[in-house]
């Protein structure tokens, strides 16, 4: 059969050996991924053979020929968040360097989400999944069943946190221990925090890490999402019961530091000398919001290729990835008034 006569119909694989003038476990072996070694002539025909005949390879066949496919699942509880976004942009980054693609799936910080999501994936056979969403609670056994499920087909899990084949720490609690130590430093003495659903490991670490650093608990805390619209809610709701100049606010996270600012804007109040706010993880956004937020840097696109690493590299060890505390104009240092 002509390449012309193939045209009219999606090529095949048989249609490429054909062309290619070579047996179908040879056009397999090239084009799917066998690591069986195949002399160059063939090689060359093969793919001049797959070029002009359009043909795009079947990636679940690829996976059957490799025992996985060529892709990493990336799990993330809300892509419009800039902290998953610059997360994803370091896995691409790795992923890239390897020939690999990157999926994303989205959990909303569900457990029953994220199990339905690991079950679903299982049929791709990912090279690696990683879970990059904090989650309230430890894993229950149907999740960790499905952990385990990815092992047993050649895939390595990589979570944030315990669970996985490998697992990435953030210091959450030192970074924002370090924090309160600076706010402390700046003069401040009150503070309220808004945080996430107790619970969820993320903000119960640095919720408790701050309080630690600054010296005293919180006055108050208000209790909403990591969303940006539940930070301004948060901060409504505590304008409503009082909050007195020169009080600190301490989010669980720039995007909601920064629903905060937009709630005390809109309430009257001044972001700095009348209420301060800090927050956590210093995506880009906190840079220009004005003021700019004062918050603790992690390096997000760095945790997000040393994720990607831990899913492909054998011998994988995760380096240090140091916080650097950032004081910006949201936290003014206080006048004390000396008689």
């Amino acid at each position: 059969m002509t390449a012309d006569a193939t045209r009219n119909a999606a090529p095949t694989l048989h249609d490429v050996a054909r062309v290619a003038g070579v047996s179908l476990a040879t056009a397999s072996r090239v084009l799917n991924g066998s690591e069986r070694k195949v002399a160059e002539s063939y090689r060359e025909r093969v793919a001049r053979a797959a070029d002009e005949l359009g043909y795009i390879p079947n990636v679940s066949a690829q996976a059957i020929a490799r025992g996985t496919s060529q892709v990493i699942a990336l799990l993330v509880a809300d892509i419009a968040d800039p902290y998953f976004g610059q997360i994803a942009s370091g896995v691409a980054r790795g992923a890239d360097e390897d020939g690999l693609i990157v999926t994303v799936a989205i959990t909303e910080r569900e457990p029953a989400c994220e199990t339905r999501i690991l079950h679903a994936l299982r049929g791709q056979r990912p090279r690696g999944v990683i879970l990059a969403a904090s989650r309230a609670g430890e894993r229950d056994a149907e999740s960790l069943a499905e952990l385990g499920a990815f092992r047993d087909l050649g895939s390595r899990t990589v979570t944030f946190g315990p669970g996985g084949d490998r697992s990435l720490v953030v210091d959450n609690r030192a970074g924002a221990e370090a924090l309160g130590r600076a706010m402390a430093g700046l003069g401040y003495r009150r503070a309220i925090a808004i945080g996430a659903a107790a619970g969820v490991k993320t903000s119960d670490d640095r919720l408790a890490g701050f309080a630690a650093g600054f010296g005293s608990d919180f006055e108050r805390i208000h209790r909403g999402t990591f969303h940006r619209e539940s930070g301004a809610a948060s901060m409504t709701d505590a304008l409503a019961a009082g909050v007195d100049a020169g009080t600190l606010v301490f989010a669980l996270s720039d995007v909601v530091g920064v629903g905060a600012m937009t709630a005390i804007r809109d309430a009257g109040r001044s972001v700095g000398a009348d209420i301060a706010v800090c927050g956590f993880d210093d995506v880009p956004v906190s840079r220009d919001v004005t003021p700019q937020l004062t918050t603790v840097r992690v390096p997000l696109s760095d945790l997000g290729y040393q994720a990607f690493r831990a899913t492909v590299d054998a011998d994988w060890q995760q380096p240090e990835l140091p916080l650097e505390v950032v004081v910006r104009g949201s936290t003014p240092r206080v006048a004390r008034v000396v008689f």
